[in-house]
């Protein structure tokens, strides 16, 4: 992670993100960052810049659309409006544009009623933390109020239709039909960003499609479907005899894989498989990066085949900074988030698919055999929801609950707390070969910290053995 010596507080680790139209994401917020993007870029010597803008599938998109396209414009910058679209699909329109930036109003994996704002550089990178902070300085500077474009330096808003169409026709270039030509798969789009594509996408790359979470209504994003709900696309699985079935989350940005039993692959067994195909391509670069939330498999995995794994903080943007100062082409997280440095400079659940598809294609794999092979440690992820995350894990009863539990499982096992960047959730992550101690030692933890404050009850977040 980059150091940093300012402090974010609106930011998160992806974005700016609240309930649309209350808090942090109202339409005179989204005004605002408009404004101060505009200005951001234009102190680094960008007197004009363009900036592509896209959304997601929510009721909400639309009217934060226009509201911070309002404020882009009012600042002096045109805006290329390309409607609903992936977040890797603004990722990719701004580089293939050229363009100076880019915007996305999505809140990925939240309920519908969650809305939120990010923003891409030039190369389709997320802006760093300092960057943000940058932003955040300028909303309270009196330059915002005073800097008034007027007559032709008002920015112009531009649609683009064919975008997401380009997006969609680059996906299906990328590898053409695949050894699993005419398998039957089941693709779950969350009713959400891809939701017009996915089912076209795969459907091109071979695949005999059954299409799920497909039918956006604007209020529906996330509901029962996508990443967040395995067991529903497990559901579909069994119901459609697939061979496997593909789940995406709202902004498509993540995507995970289950076999023809149900099972999930997750980002890690992603992560595992094609790192040993980019290795025995020479095109993985120095080592694999991962966060500090995969699981103790991946590690023992990757050594077996002589694959470094360097870990850093949980966020795509954190993995790609960590992917290119180690020279490493691949890297992502157990959640989904996986990074492909040839193809995408985001996280882009499609492009990880297909590429994924076709590394089991070339290292003969057989899907339902991943899950037994690569062999988790047990872990179990709680999330407890708290009114207040500050100061939470610096508590002395917390630190020493922790402590105690690293004591207690020592080599054979790790814990992991952390705050959620776009949730009022601490995580608590339990790994360890015994899996008595797993629940001992999460129950503990989560037990003290509700004993320091105010706290909801605690939720799977995903229970693997």
């Amino acid at each position: 992670m980059t150091e940093t010596s300012k402090i974010r507080c609106l930011f998160g680790t992806d974005g700016v993100r609240d309930i649309a139209n209350r808090g942090l994401m109202t339409p005179e917020m989204a005004l605002s960052l408009g404004r101060a993007f505009v200005l951001f870029m234009t102190e680094r010597g960008i007197p004009r810049p363009t900036v592509a803008v896209g959304r997601d599938t929510r009721r909400s998109g639309y009217m934060l659309e226009s509201a911070l396209s309002a404020g882009l414009t009012s600042a002096g910058a045109d805006v290329l409006s390309l409607g609903v679209i992936p977040t890797p699909g603004v990722s990719f329109s701004v580089r293939q544009a050229g363009i100076h930036g880019g915007a996305v109003i999505s809140a990925s994996h939240n309920p519908a009623e969650y809305n939120g704002i990010k923003f891409l550089d030039a190369k389709g990178y997320k802006l760093s933390d300092d960057d943000e902070a940058t932003i955040e300085e300028y909303l309270g500077d009196p330059l915002m109020d005073e800097w008034r474009p007027s007559g032709a330096s008002i920015g112009i808003v531009r649609q683009s239709g064919e975008a997401i169409k380009q997006y969609a026709d680059w996906l299906k270039g990328l590898f053409g039909k695949t050894a699993f030509n005419r398998s039957v798969a089941v693709v779950d789009s969350a009713h959400g960003a891809a939701s017009s594509i996915a089912g076209e996408v795969f459907s091109e790359s071979g695949l005999d499609v059954r299409t799920i979470g497909d039918r956006p209504d604007g209020l529906n994003i996330n509901e029962g479907v996508g990443v967040m709900h395995m067991p529903h696309l497990a559901s579909a699985i069994t119901s459609n005899e697939a061979r496997f079935g593909i789940a995406l989350d709202g902004d498509a940005d993540r995507v995970l894989l289950a076999d023809s039993k149900g099972r999930v692959l997750d980002g890690d067994i992603m992560l595992w498989v094609l790192a040993r195909w980019l290795h025995g391509k020479g095109t993985l670069g120095s080592c694999v990066v991962s966060t500090v939330m995969s699981n103790l498999a991946l590690e023992e995995r990757l050594g077996e085949c002589g694959i470094t794994l360097t870990r850093c903080p949980v966020g795509d943007r954190y993995v790609l900074d960590s992917m290119k100062r180690s020279n490493s082409r691949l890297g992502g997280e157990q959640s989904g988030h996986i990074i492909l440095y040839q193809h995408v400079h985001t996280g882009d659940g499609l492009c990880t698919a297909l590429n994924f598809l076709k590394a089991c294609e070339d290292l003969g794999e057989d899907l339902d055999s991943l899950v037994d092979r690569f062999g988790r440690f047990p872990q179990v992820l709680k999330n407890l929801r708290v009114e207040s995350k500050s100061g939470l894990l610096e508590n002395e009863n917390v630190k020493k609950a922790i402590k105690d539990g690293e004591a207690r499982l020592g080599v054979q096992g790790r814990v992991f707390v952390r705050m959620s960047g776009t949730e009022p959730l601490v995580r608590v992550l339990v790994e360890a070969r015994d899996e008595s101690a797993l629940f001992e030692v999460s129950e503990q933890i989560l037990d003290t910290i509700k004993e320091t404050g105010p706290a909801g009850s605690a939720a799977d977040g995903g229970r693997q053995a």
